[in-house]
């Protein structure tokens, strides 16, 4: 396994209102050129990123689609994982996705029940890999064992005010993605003295300099949403930002630990 076929930035479709939005945002960031578009099955918005996906003049093998379970029922059965899944590609209206990520390992997660129905999804073609978000080195060892298929994406919160340095080394140590959702900390980054300066030096914004530090990174990739074309095609010109060593360091120096996605059930809290 490799983490070479992931488009490295991609679009994030999280929000708490007005879900349709998303039909025409996955369309018009697909028109402006992500490859990479990410939701979840509790973001209720899979049905409108399926409109935008089929309206989009791209041909469906060039985007890469990720979604996320959740399992309500207590235990979860491997069919009711199954249930889960099969429901996220309907209403994407899809065949299969390109990686299906646990959403949480909390509440009814339990490992030896959802990861084997995960490992069938991937051998009935219906998922192309597998991913787990919002986990714990500690957890991550133990989906590992249990699963056959090899991990190949975790999704967490990391930006430079939450820079998840253990995850970061995890994930490159073990030759897997670090997806980096809010990357730009809700927009706490854009008041960040040292994000400034570093963007006022390369005629940059403070946006397209968070995500080029992200992407400085070995094994990360990262999912900035947005619904403004012109923000868009900012957050994608930071592909082409190059940091400087200098300007690296500084960054990393941030010595903030903000995190904005803390529930009770996040296991950092248990």
């Amino acid at each position: 396994m490799t983490v070479d076929d992931l488009p490295r930035l991609g679009f994030g479709t999280y929000s708490e209102d007005d879900r349709s939005q998303w039909a025409e945002n996955v369309q018009t960031a697909l028109d402006v050129g992500y490859r990479h578009v990410d939701t979840a099955q509790v973001y209720e918005n899979e049905q409108y990123v399926g409109e935008g996906l089929a309206a989009a003049n791209v041909d469906r093998e060039d985007v890469f689609l990720a979604t996320k379970t959740v399992h309500h029922d207590v235990p979860p059965s491997p069919d009711e994982v199954g249930e889960a899944i099969d429901g996220c590609l309907d209403r994407l209206g899809v065949d299969a996705v390109d990686l299906l990520y646990v959403h949480w390992p909390s509440g009814m997660y339990d490992a030896e029940a959802v990861l084997p129905a995960f490992d069938a999804a991937r051998d009935a073609g219906k998922v192309r890999h597998v991913g787990l978000s919002n986990f714990t080195p500690e957890l991550l060892d133990e989906a590992r064992d249990v699963l056959d298929a090899p991990l190949f994406a975790h999704q967490v919160e990391m930006h430079p005010l939450l820079q998840q340095d253990d995850l970061v080394e995890y994930a490159q140590r073990h030759d897997h993605w670090l997806v980096a959702y809010s990357p730009l900390a809700q927009g706490g980054v854009f008041d960040v003295p040292v994000i400034r300066e570093i963007a006022d030096k390369h005629d940059a914004s403070p946006a397209q300099v968070s995500l080029a530090w992200l992407l400085s990174k070995d094994n990360v990739a990262t999912i900035p949403k947005s619904s403004s074309r012109d923000h868009m095609r900012d957050n994608l010109a930071a592909q082409d930002l190059a940091l400087d060593d200098e300007d690296i360091a500084r960054i990393d120096g941030i010595e903030t630990e903000r995190r904005l996605v803390d529930p009770d059930h996040g296991p950092w809290n248990w």
